[in-house]
């Protein structure tokens, strides 16, 4: 193992897929998580507030090297990816965004179990003032996917969801969105900092053998 971590290094197949759709199948992965419904896009949102949140748990687990709580198998590492799975009640997508469903995520190292993350939600409550009760540790194991590297604007993803559709039906195989299966997205750029064009997110569509 390297001297830190790099998730996205590490297991390239999983972040950085071409940009043409291919099959993967997914081990299962730990993660930190918040549930919500909402836009987005909504300043000081739902949204918003989980992802701060997530990140304010990851840095602590990550920096708790420095202090008298290093968990047992602790290894440096550099924080992975945001990451969301998305979904909507009914079949057609909603055009106000505000009926959006999402899981934010970030990936937990493999030293983290439900103490580690107990503490890191207390330590987060207590020096932060957030409330860290929406939080939790899950695991998902997504099993068989068809993803792509999608480059640019959120808003122009339908392009690069077409390419999949495409691969999907020409390789015998059908979508498998359900309750426990989302559309997922793996955000590799940081929007504040990257321009509009060169945003590089990952789309993953879960799917079975016909």
């Amino acid at each position: 193992m390297p001297e830190t971590l790099d998730y996205k290094k590490e297991y390239k197949d999983l972040y950085f897929p071409k940009n043409q759709p291919a099959l993967i199948n997914v081990p299962e992965i730990a993660f930190s998580a918040v549930e919500g419904k909402g836009d987005p896009n909504e300043e000081n949102g739902e949204y918003q507030k989980a992802v701060g949140l997530l990140y304010a748990i990851q840095y602590t687990i990550k920096m708790s090297k420095k202090g008298n709580n290093t968990p047992n198998g602790y290894f440096d590492y550099v924080v992975p990816p945001l990451e969301g799975f998305w979904w909507f009640n009914g079949k057609e997508k909603p055009v106000n965004k505000s009926e959006y469903f999402w899981l934010s995520v970030i990936r937990l190292p493999e030293f983290v179990n439900k103490k580690v993350f107990e503490w890191a939600c207390k330590e987060v409550q207590s020096k932060k003032n957030l409330d860290t009760g929406n939080a939790k540790l899950i695991k998902i194991k997504e099993g068989l996917c068809v993803q792509c590297m999608h480059i640019g604007s959120y808003d122009d993803e339908p392009a690069t969801l077409k390419l999949i559709d495409t691969f999907i039906e020409e390789n015998n195989l059908l979508h498998d969105i359900n309750e426990t299966r989302r559309h997922h997205e793996i955000y590799l750029s940081d929007p504040r900092k990257t321009d509009v064009s060169k945003l590089k997110t990952v789309l993953r569509i879960p799917v079975k053998k016909r």
